[in-house]
């Protein structure tokens, strides 16, 4: 059974490791000091400080586990380092106009956990970064989406 690897940038990576640092050495000791406090306060089965404390620390718990696991099968891809083959790959920036209003777009595909719409940074298993991969420059693809079906011209790849 192969390990399924997930595709990231190399400054979704450092943002990965900058968090789980954080959730490691403040995070956690923090809500353990909470606990603590809480459960100096006596009865435990109706102490709501004690409660909310366990359960952020479940949260904490469970999303350092999350986040080691996905470095631990991290495919960290460099998009500078990349060979430019003309085609949207992972890691490229894609300009793209769209065809029923004529506007103007840029969108960098990344992983999952880097995806921000606002920040024109599209998730790899979004349906556009899907309709655009192996595609090349001049091509008009259709995407389907929630919104309905877009049509947008490719009209520039780059690699930065």
């Amino acid at each position: 059974m192969s390990i399924k690897r997930t595709p990231m940038t190399l400054r979704g990576a450092e943002a990965l490791r900058a968090e789980l640092k954080r959730l490691k050495s403040e995070a956690r000791p923090n809500v353990i000091k909470a606990i603590a406090e809480a459960r100096a306060h006596g009865d435990l089965s109706e102490n709501a400080e004690y409660h909310a404390a366990r359960e952020q620390q479940g949260f904490i718990e469970g999303r350092i586990k999350e986040i080691e696991a996905k470095l631990s099968t991290a495919e960290v891809i460099e998009p500078a380092n990349l060979p430019n083959t003309g085609k949207v790959v992972f890691g490229v920036l894609v300009e793209l106009e769209d065809q029923n209003d004529g506007g103007k777009v840029t969108y960098q595909i990344v992983g999952e956990d880097e995806a921000d719409i606002r920040a024109g940074r599209v998730s790899i298993t979004s349906p556009i970064a899907r309709a655009l991969v192996g595609k090349t420059k001049g091509d008009v693809v259709d995407v389907v989406a929630p919104a309905g079906t877009h049509s947008y011209e490719i009209l520039a790849i780059r690699l930065e």
